[in-house]
């Protein structure tokens, strides 16, 4: 058990994390945006002076990859200012930081797995606020990479084929971008486990297996009972209109740090899958 405060608490992860923390009897508050701002310094010195969490993770980020071409100093307020904040209020209560972060932290030039090792080289906005935030953070926090995330709460590529399927005949998806879809079921979990061991450094957490987008959309529309021939692959340069924001090639996260502090790897991705696809078609 725990005391812990958990930023972003209306997202996807959030909402989900809250919920296991609380199934575990931890003693946790929840604060979505309209309870803190986590990009202005004061509101953040308050609530957490008031809590006094034992532990704080920032699942709170502005992840509108391509909208944080537009507004470079919004990502880089609500991305990295606000991870100094929570660093700062956590030092002052005693606090350990767990902070969120992306496989776009990468240039994905790789032709392997990146490690937690690994130089980062973001290519986006987005990712290049996501790692000012990392280095915000600090030697002594829990530095969460991970990638492609899922969930029964808010908008990801479940959600959006599933959408589709009732009219789709045709549809098209990149298949020159590989990563490891992850589950908000089974990330959960795991950033409580490192939360509680508050070991310090930085681990990536996806769910086992690595596919591009084209493939990842065909084991939906599978998982969905429908037939995933309606989707074809087309490359990255071909999508209409393009995207504002570079998205890394290769964006597959070895995860084998986690075994070093006794966590065991994630599921593979399909089991999570059909049973996010089985609750949200009741």
């Amino acid at each position: 058990m725990a005391n812990l405060l958990i930023t972003g608490a209306g997202g996807q992860l959030g909402l989900d994390l809250v919920a296991v923390c609380r199934a575990h009897g931890d003693e946790v508050v929840g604060l979505d945006r309209a309870a803190i701002d986590i990009g202005d310094q004061r509101s953040v010195h308050e609530a957490l002076l008031a809590i006094r969490p034992e532990i704080v993770v920032n699942c709170a980020a502005w992840t509108a990859v391509d909208a944080c071409e537009g507004d470079p100093d919004r990502a880089m307020r609500d991305n990295a200012d606000a991870v100094r904040w929570l660093r700062d209020a956590a030092d002052d209560v005693g606090a350990h930081l767990v902070q969120i972060s992306t496989d776009y932290v990468f240039d994905g030039k790789l032709d392997r797995p990146y490690r937690p090792d690994d130089s980062p080289n973001p290519m986006s906005v987005y990712g290049r606020s996501k790692r000012v935030g990392e280095m915000h953070a600090g030697p002594s926090a829990t530095v969460v990479r991970t990638s492609w995330v899922c969930g029964e709460h808010g908008s990801n590529m479940v959600k959006t084929v599933l959408g589709l399927l009732p009219t789709a005949q045709d549809l098209a998806f990149v298949d020159d971008q590989r990563g490891c879809p992850t589950f908000t079921a089974d990330l959960a979990p795991t950033v409580r486990q490192l939360s509680l061991l508050r070991q310090p450094g930085i681990f990536h957490v996806t769910n086992q297996r690595s596919v591009s987008w084209f493939e990842f959309v065909r084991e939906i529309i599978a998982a969905a009972g429908h037939d995933p021939s309606i989707v074809r692959p087309i490359t990255t340069a071909e999508l209409q209109p393009p995207r504002p924001a570079t998205r890394p090639k290769n964006s597959v996260l070895d995860g084998s740090s986690l075994l070093d502090v006794g966590i065991p790897p994630l599921r593979d991705f399909s089991l999570p899958l059909a049973e996010l696809v089985a609750t949200m078609r009741r």
